[in-house]
């Protein structure tokens, strides 16, 4: 589990980095241009580190199953090397999705102007300053990945249904208690990351507007690699006490 949450971190760290510096310095200096080979990488590491952070939350469910109901089995199906697989093929698919949606966006002519209503470079705010032809072209290829979100988010859900149903199997009230806490944050986060995300990509144009697009936007990109540290951190006794030490001290 820690070598998955490594990876998380190295994900949510970057994902948050690709964005916000920016955003900060646009705000401090009162300037909000951006180059065009700017924008084009900016989108293409955000959406790779946002992809690959939400395959490796698939992963962690995973290893949260194995762990909780098939304990005696866990060092047979997650040893070394599976491991290092199922992060490795994480990674993978965040940078082939990147690289398609990124290769895709910037190859569609722009009749809208050059203008964006986003503090980044968003997908769905490139496709209002692409030609209309364009725009139904890219968004089949968003509804695609869409659909292979919604097919995670799926196994995500009956992984913990099995896990519930193991826990509530636990006698000792606090086993039940460690294993919610371990699992429904989790399952929280990564509800609001996809609710968010799929009405940024899929909500229709008619309810559009810029102070919405930008508190959706706010939600999906900034609060889960925000929040992931503190969930993860604060189940962590060691970490609990030394936060206490702090304080008091």
């Amino acid at each position: 589990m820690y070598f998955f949450l490594l990876n998380l971190s190295l994900l949510d760290l970057g994902s948050i980095s690709t964005t916000l510096p920016k955003a900060m310095a646009n705000s401090l200096w009162e300037n909000t241009d951006i180059s065009y080979n700017g924008c084009a990488a900016q989108l293409f590491f955000f959406a790779f580190l946002l992809s690959a952070e939400f395959y490796l939350p698939t992963i962690l469910s995973y290893d949260h199953y194995v762990a909780i109901c098939e304990p005696l089995h866990y060092r047979t199906l997650l040893g070394s090397r599976a491991c290092f697989h199922m992060a490795a093929a994480a990674w993978g698919t965040g940078f082939l999705h990147a690289l398609v949606h990124t290769a895709n966006a910037f190859s569609l002519p722009l009749c809208q102007g050059n203008a964006l209503d986003q503090f980044f470079c968003e997908i769905p705010q490139i496709l209002k300053l692409c030609c209309s032809h364009s725009y139904f072209r890219k968004l089949g290829l968003l509804a695609v990945s869409v659909c292979v979100s919604f097919g995670c988010f799926v196994f995500i859900l009956v992984s913990y249904m099995e896990i519930f149903r193991a826990v509530l199997r636990i006698p000792s009230e606090q086993g039940r208690h460690k294993a919610f806490s371990m699992c429904l944050p989790h399952l929280a986060v990564v509800s609001l990351f996809l609710s968010t995300a799929v009405f940024a990509y899929l909500k229709p144009s008619s309810i559009s507007s810029p102070s919405l697009d930008l508190v959706v936007s706010f939600l999906y990109s900034v609060v889960p690699p925000a929040v992931n540290p503190l969930i993860y951190s604060m189940r962590n006794q060691e970490l609990k006490n030394a936060l206490k030490k702090l304080m008091c001290g």
